[in-house]
């Protein structure tokens, strides 16, 4: 017998029958030991020991496979080909070879395949190797520098900057981008300029579109023309001249077809034309790479998708050309098989390029058999595969100029005519942030042919700030930069967005406030390891560590012997003094000029203080230097929200029942009203706005409204209790009797009758009084004792197990979860109810002459500090 381990238990069945019963495939679900997130899990002073941590579940896991190694003759690790497959692979062989017995006369071999069909499986099987230790030492080095960062750094961002989350090696250096593509947006000035366009017929009567280049002689610059007068002087001197063509010029072009699929083009192409982010483009590729079954055989659809490689295999590149012929034709074909080169800074090209496992298996016939982000995903991986190999597309482009008949202006059309369409029959690459430039065609031209004006149009235009990064254009900047890996985009992406440093808006990166302090904050105290060269030159050296050109502690000991100095250089820092610096660095972001000419940074309310960055406990906002004898507090803000509370409270109107002023306000949580100020220890009546109501709605009247909340709906029919509706932590809602049921319209808080209330309270109470219906049943736990259910929340989707519930990020689609993503939460949940799980209190013994003090004692361990003030 010998036993194979892989990553995953899809896999491990599909495996287990093609090599049939002397063969036993077990699943190690993925890295099956960590580095705990503690201290000492890597120790620079004991040349970077590094202590791993098996969770409950992986330790049943290894003990099955232990149990099938020791009785087997081999044992062969047949994880993923990229590093981490590699590391895997390692992790598995060092944790058997802990158990004592366990690898005695055991063969060990590593297997490689890129794609899961019965001929690469049994064709690897063929062509063992042993554990790439190179490797091993490339992602022990990457694992241990992830480490040293995010458990030195982030804990100096809570002590520094109350309220942040977390700072990492590639994480942070992601989020600068995003945060200066902002700034750069903030402080673009849109400048005016105009152009001249003459729609023109030709002699025989056919239309086409020309540009003003040249004016009394002089050729024209972008901002020649930079207002209406200026424009409509250039205008008039165009009508009132007569055209003829002076030049006609053409030139064949070619367009050539882009290279198969690595997979940040693959995350980029998915996010352009089929609107998927990175990680569900990687979820539906992982379905794909296991495969389906047919003709009663379990077969994967494409190779494997974490690649930086660019050519694919010469004998798919043989049935490419064989299929191009059949289907479009010989001279479609190119002379000579395509190959290509990446682009990409620290490119590796071990493995094949994406693609299908089998060309001739056309996306139609496969289609019906695939969900649809599956049948999308297949379909674009085929074309782009197939348009890799085909002939590139031929044109002619032409220009003419045409000139006035004193020669003072002119004129130029361009126009393209496609001579041969190539591949662009088949496929072509989208583009990230251009504006459709697909020159129109030209009617035949020659020279002194005289022209007739049609109209002539003058536009005005404005200078645009540079977009805001899409999923698409964050990652191909980041491969540019050779920032991070291919493997870990999506999870970069993810990981912004559940720290609530970035917001997306209309599919493009946004930072939010909290993201900004903490970017500003490593920009100046740790500016070298938020450098774009420095990130990439440590991932050039992880890389050299993986050829075995530099050994891993080397790199490992070069980075810790300055960054520890940083480390150490801010622990006598002061929050105060952080806040200053973050405050000065921010100011043309968050104080932006006035209309009135006022120091945006004086304070709106007492007209005295200035105002600065502060934290608290939800994080950093915007405060009176003179709290707290002024409380004036407002959102640090993104460069398109409306600064509502730039001027302060907004005094709608006085309460006729207290006199007291109704203002309009916002704070760190959003907008609000607020009755009075206020007195002492009392605090002022408040009452949030919803999400989804306009706030330039609120008049006085709505205002009262809002104040008014929560407000009686009426009596319940069946036991005359009062139902109400009122706004909470999760919007509006109506409340009877412990039993709550949530508004979708926010106006539906001041005007919801009895009949509806009844109605919603009727449903909510039904839902609760019998077992919710899961979402979807992923099966048995692979431990055998009970099942995975994805399941609808009051809160949101989540994966329930036995007694676990374990959220699902916002991101993925809950009905497209896999066994394996489950598996994962419930895992984090699971370690982390055990971090938080309280110590069962030791009874203290009994002492000799105990002094009546000694009950005190107790009390002062668990004595809780007072709040502190935000500063």
């Amino acid at each position: 017998m010998k036993t194979v381990i892989v990553e995953s238990p899809a896999k491990a069945k599909t495996i287990n029958k093609y090599l049939g019963k002397d063969y036993k495939v077990l699943a190690s679900f993925g890295h099956i030991r960590d580095l705990p997130s503690k201290n000492g899990s890597v120790d620079p002073e004991n040349d970077f020991a590094m202590k791993w941590e098996v969770d409950t579940d992986s330790k049943k896991r290894i003990k099955d496979i232990a149990d099938s190694t020791k009785g087997s003759e081999e044992l062969i690790l047949a994880t993923d080909p990229d590093r981490e497959g590699e590391a895997i692979a390692w992790h598995v062989l060092e944790a058997l070879k802990a158990r004592s017995g366990v690898m005695k006369d055991v063969a060990v071999k590593r297997v490689v395949f890129s794609e899961i069909t019965k001929s690469a499986i049994l064709k690897a099987m063929d062509d063992p190797r042993d554990v790439d230790d190179e490797m091993v030492d490339a992602y022990l080095a990457r694992r241990a520098l992830d480490y040293l960062v995010g458990f030195n750094l982030s804990p100096v961002l809570w002590r520094k900057l109350p309220g942040s989350k977390s700072a990492g090696r590639v994480q942070s250096v992601a989020l600068r981008l995003i945060c200066e593509r902002e700034l750069e947006i903030e402080k673009f000035r849109s400048e005016e300029y105009w152009t001249i366009e003459a729609n023109l017929k030709s002699s025989t009567g056919k239309p086409f579109t020309a540009r003003l280049i040249v004016l009394a002689d002089e050729k024209l610059k972008k901002f020649s023309l930079n207002n209406e007068t200026l424009a409509t002087a250039a205008k008039m001197a165009v009508e009132g001249s007569e055209f003829t063509v002076k030049n006609v010029e053409s030139k064949p072009t070619k367009r050539h077809p882009a290279a198969p699929f690595t997979t940040s083009t693959m995350q980029q192409e998915a996010s352009r034309k089929l609107g998927f982010n990175a990680q569900r483009t990687m979820r539906t590729a992982q379905k794909l790479y296991e495969g389906i079954e047919i003709a009663g055989e379990t077969t994967g659809l494409i190779t494997y998708m974490r690649t930086d490689g660019v050519n694919i295999a010469a004998e798919a590149v043989t049935k490419a050309r064989t299929l191009i012929g059949d289907k479009y034709g010989d001279d479609y074909v190119p002379t000579k098989p395509k190959f290509y080169k990446n682009k990409s800074k620290n490119a590796q090209e071990a493995h094949e390029a994406v693609r299908p496992t089998d060309l001739s298996r056309l996306p139609v016939s496969v289609a019906n058999r695939l969900d649809e982000d599956q049948r999308r995903l297949y379909e674009l991986i085929w074309k782009r595969t197939i348009a890799s190999q085909m002939a590139e597309a031929r044109m002619d482009r032409t220009t003419a100029d045409i000139l006035s008949d004193d020669g003072k202006i002119s004129l130029r059309a361009t126009g393209i005519v496609q001579v041969f369409d190539g591949f662009l029959t088949l496929y072509q690459e989208g583009r990230d942030d251009t504006k459709d430039d697909d020159e129109k065609r030209l009617p035949k031209l020659t020279n002194g042919e005289s022209i007739n004006k049609d109209t002539i149009i003058s536009n005005q235009h404005f200078t645009e700030p540079p977009p805001r990064f899409g999923e698409a254009s964050l990652v191909k900047k980041m491969e540019e930069l050779g920032i991070g890996r291919p493997s870990t985009y999506a999870s970069i992406l993810t990981v912004l967005r559940d720290r609530n440093y970035v917001v997306m808006d209309k599919n493009r990166f946004v930072p939010e406030g909290k993201g900004r302090v903490v970017t500003s904050f490593l920009e100046n105290y740790f500016s070298k390891y938020v450098q774009y060269d420095f990130t990439a030159d440590l991932e050039a050296d992880l890389d050299k560590v993986s050829d075995g050109k530099i050994a891993w502690k080397e790199v490992l000991a070069n980075f810790w012997n300055d960054f520890s100095k940083s480390i150490e250089g801010t622990k006598d820092l002061r929050v105060s003094e952080v806040l200053d610096v973050i405050t000065d660095a921010l100011a043309p972001f968050i104080f932006p000029e006035r209309d009135d000419d006022t120091d945006p940074r004086s304070c709106p309310k007492c007209k005295e203080g200035g105002l600065s960055v502060k934290t608290g406990k939800f994080g950093a906002f915007i405060g009176c230097e003179n709290y707290p004898t002024c409380n004036y507090t407002r959102q640090i803000q993104n460069s398109d929200e409306a600064a509502t509370e730039g001027d302060g409270p907004k005094t709608l109107g006085i309460d006729p029942i207290s006199s007291m002023e109704v203002t309009l306000r916002t704070g760190r949580f959003g907008p609000y009203i607020q009755l009075g100020e206020p007195i002492e220890k009392e605090k002022p009546k408040r009452s949030s706005i919803p999400k989804g109501m306009d706030i330039n709605s609120i008049d006085f009247e709505r205002a009262l409204k809002l104040l008014a909340l929560p407000r009686d709906v009426g009596i319940h029919p069946e036991d005359g209790k009062i139902i109400k509706a009122a706004i909470g932590r999760y919007g509006p809602y109506v409340s009877h009797n412990s039993v709550f049921a949530s508004l979708k319209d926010p106006e539906d808080v001041f005007n919801i009758g009895i009949n509806h209330a009844v109605t919603l309270l009727g449903e909510a109470l039904s839902k609760r009084g019998k077992a919710a219906e899961p979402i979807k049943d992923l099966g048995e736990h692979p431990d055998g004792d009970g099942s995975i259910l994805v399941m609808d929340g009051r809160y949101g989707p989540y994966v329930k197990y036995k007694r676990i519930n374990a959220t699902i990020p916002k991101d993925k689609d809950p009905k497209e979860i896999t066994l394996k993503e489950a598996l994962e939460l419930i895992k984090e949940r699971a370690l982390k109810g055990k971090k938080t799980k309280a110590k069962p209190k030791k009874k203290a013994k009994a002492k000799a002459k105990a002094k009546p003090k000694a009950k005190a004692t107790k009390t002062a361990k668990a004595k809780v500090e007072p709040k502190a003030k935000a500063k």
